[in-house]
């Protein structure tokens, strides 16, 4: 291999050509989509002004950050269960959808303070203090719970079948059967064509496996609809929009502090994923600035302060516009650790993209159409990646995993996290008649536990060092 071909990829303030930097916008677009949209369906926020909240809190959090931090912004599944009970709640009290939105709306905006309040003091108190509290023993588990709780999600999407807006199949009865069948096949020839694409093409074309895979994916599900008859594509909601341009439904927020208090809590739980990520990041941009001889240091890791004041602004920008709770996304970064484009003008050219994207119609239904089977497809090979880079923050950091502490700590966090997702309805865990998000409760417990069994330590230490 040349020495052309190991050291190929773009660094956070590089600029690739425009042809190059408008398909990786696309695949940056492809990646966040299903997840971005999946929380719009499953929580009724309109589908249209979700990807433009995510496209509009990208860019803003780009320029927040000073554009040093690579990341892109979208919906979150930590905060499905709060919202979720929230607008339930105000529908039993007569609400419509634009009322029921607009009152989680308002908890969103709020919930961003506690992402803005834990930057500041990251900043006042510095990032070794929050590297005591957030060690890699405690990043790299979350990443790895995160990854491996959408396991699930990401078989489940590999085998579903068309269904319609209202959730039922869209095939005959008679076709079930034989429609799984196709779905695997798909989702198969999607994420062995994405793997070998990333794996064997080399140069530009070795960087849009996740763009490619896909494309293999739906024309796969075409022939199958060509020769069977049998179709896997999604089918558009009723009330899809059938003209070219249509802007977004925005709605305002309504004050509701029940709804503060349902959803501002949740913020906590992304402070540790928001800094695993922040912590995958520094890993993988440093080691492309190594491998292609940059006299550059990017330290991302010193911006955690930063990264988490601009995901709560991210988060009151999104709200304020009529879209959902999010964070910063593990997919996109396993697509940037995937094909090593790091490049912040990339997402900003995707975060301009995702907002013309949601007004212009026909490209809303032709990704919405795109089957299940494919997205799962390359779900499996993104969740996976995202659990594979925990592991890779505990091995750049040299964790002892001999260490009892760092057992017990890493234990913990995983069963609770992974355990909680498959042993509980929504992945929430009932303590003391409070329903607490798996991730969170991992979190926190993991962050008290480690504290707890780090009393003594320095001690131990300086004894140690005055016996040698």
């Amino acid at each position: 291999m040349s020495e052309k071909e190991r050291t190929i990829g773009y660094l956070p303030d590089e600029r690739p050509p425009f042809g190059k930097l408008l398909l990786y916008a696309i695949q940056q677009i492809i990646v966040m989509f299903p997840a971005t949209v999946t929380v719009a369906l499953i929580t009724n926020f309109h589908i249209s002004t979700t990807i433009f909240a995510s496209g509009l809190a990208t860019i803003c959090f780009l320029f927040i950050t000073g554009r040093k931090i690579p990341l892109y912004y979208g919906s979150s599944f930590s905060y499905l269960s709060a919202i979720l009970g929230i607008m339930a709640a105000k529908a039993a009290e007569g609400a419509d959808l634009n009322t029921q939105i607009s009152y989680a709306q308002f908890g969103i905006i709020m919930s961003g303070i506690v992402s803005i309040v834990a930057g500041l003091l990251v900043n006042l108190a510095g990032r070794n203090v929050i590297e005591k509290i957030l060690p890699p023993t405690i990043t790299g588990p979350i990443a790895m719970v995160i990854g491996l709780t959408l396991a699930s999600n990401a078989l489940n999407d590999a085998a579903s079948i068309a269904i319609d807006a209202a959730g039922t199949l869209a095939v005959a009865e008679s076709e079930v059967a034989a429609a799984s069948n196709y779905a695997w096949i798909c989702s198969f020839v999607t994420l062995i064509s994405t793997i070998i694409l990333s794996v064997y093409l080399k140069g530009f074309w070795g960087q849009l496996p996740l763009l490619f895979g896909p494309i293999i994916g739906c024309l796969v599900a075409l022939v199958i609809y060509l020769i069977t008859g049998v179709s896997l594509f999604r089918v558009l909601p009723s009330t899809a929009n059938s003209g070219i341009f249509a802007l977004p439904e925005f709605t305002l927020p309504k004050p509701s502090w029940e709804a503060v208090a349902a959803i501002m809590p949740i913020a906590i739980a992304t402070i540790p994923e928001s800094s695993a990520h922040i912590y995958q990041l520094d890993i993988y941009v440093n080691k492309l600035a190594k491998d292609k001889k940059s006299n550059k240091t990017y330290n991302i890791a010193d911006l955690l302060g930063r990264n988490l004041i601009g995901d709560g602004l991210g988060d009151m920008i999104s709200a304020a516009v009529g879209g959902p709770a999010g964070t910063n996304y593990g997919e996109n970064i396993s697509a940037m650790a995937i094909t090593r484009v790091f490049s912040v003008p990339v997402l900003m050219v995707a975060s301009i993209l995702a907002m013309v994207i949601s007004c212009f119609t026909p490209l809303i239904n032709a990704i919405y159409a795109i089957p299940t089977s494919v997205i799962g497809g390359l779900e499996i090979f993104l969740f996976g990646a995202i659990a594979a880079q925990g592991i890779a923050i505990m091995i750049d950091k040299k964790s002892d995993m001999f260490d009892p502490k760092n057992i017990a700590v890493i234990a913990t966090i995983m069963i609770i996290g992974i355990g909680g997702n498959y042993g509980f309805p929504n992945g929430t865990i009932p303590f003391f008649g409070v329903d607490v998000p798996c991730i969170a409760g991992a979190a926190i417990f993991g962050i008290v536990l480690n504290l707890l069994l780090s009393i003594g330590e320095k001690k131990k230490e300086n004894k140690e060092t005055a016996q040698d």
